[in-house]
């Protein structure tokens, strides 16, 4: 095995990134609704909350990504594979972000809620300098373990042609099938050297949280 096959592998390492990164960000905003939809008082909206929910976290990641793929994407509406992997590990991070943004609100003691108002804050304030901050700080722990592993679920993008690292690790097998255990060690590590620094980082972002909330 030569460096320059080991480095084409490498060369998934952005679109890896990429599809991780879009898929976080784009549940971890649709998570916020869905969470309000869930607390709701609401039965209509809390009841489709829930359905969503269910829908999303039970169904394989990698159906929901052939139906936007092949079923959506080969409609009228065209949908790129990157597109189509981000949209589909989106969705799914939105139910688990809901469900981890939910948990950290009911950490939230009602005392909070009361001195909160007992203050006379607005309702802006009590929730962007009271409430918030106390809620990311419980969130992160969680999303930054959920985050690790989307990077490993964003494997599942090679299926659809994604040149990620997976799929890159794939194709080089094929040709050098002698390598393959080679081949797929170094993706695996390619894998846990991305992994570590993003949790090094959690750990990092939750020390301080701790430190300014102690405060």
């Amino acid at each position: 095995m030569t460096w320059q096959g080991l480095e084409l592998v490498a060369w998934g390492i952005p679109w890896t990134l990429a599809v991780t990164a879009g898929a976080f960000l784009l549940g971890a905003a649709l998570g916020v609704p869905l969470c309000a939809m869930h607390v709701s008082r609401s039965r209509v909206l809390h009841g489709l909350a829930v359905a969503l929910i269910v829908a999303l976290r039970s169904i394989p990641p990698i159906v929901w990504l052939f139906l936007l793929y092949f079923g959506v994407g080969s409609g009228y509406l065209k949908v790129g594979a990157v597109q189509a992997a981000v949209v589909a590990l989106g969705l799914i991070t939105a139910a688990n972000m809901a469900e981890i943004y939910r948990g950290a609100l009911r950490s939230i003691h009602p005392g909070q809620w009361d001195a909160a108002q007992a203050l006379g804050l607005p309702v802006r304030s009590e929730l962007v300098d009271v409430i918030v901050p106390q809620v990311f700080r419980v969130t992160l722990p969680s999303a930054a373990t959920y985050i690790i592993g989307l990077l490993k679920d964003s494997a599942i993008a090679s299926t659809i042609g994604v040149a990620e690292i997976t799929y890159l690790a794939n194709f080089l097998s094929r040709k050098q099938f002698n390598e393959s255990l080679t081949i797929f060690a170094f993706a695996g590590m390619l894998y846990i050297l991305i992994s570590l620094p993003l949790a090094a980082l959690a750990r990092l972002a939750d020390g301080r949280l701790r430190a300014r909330v102690a405060q």
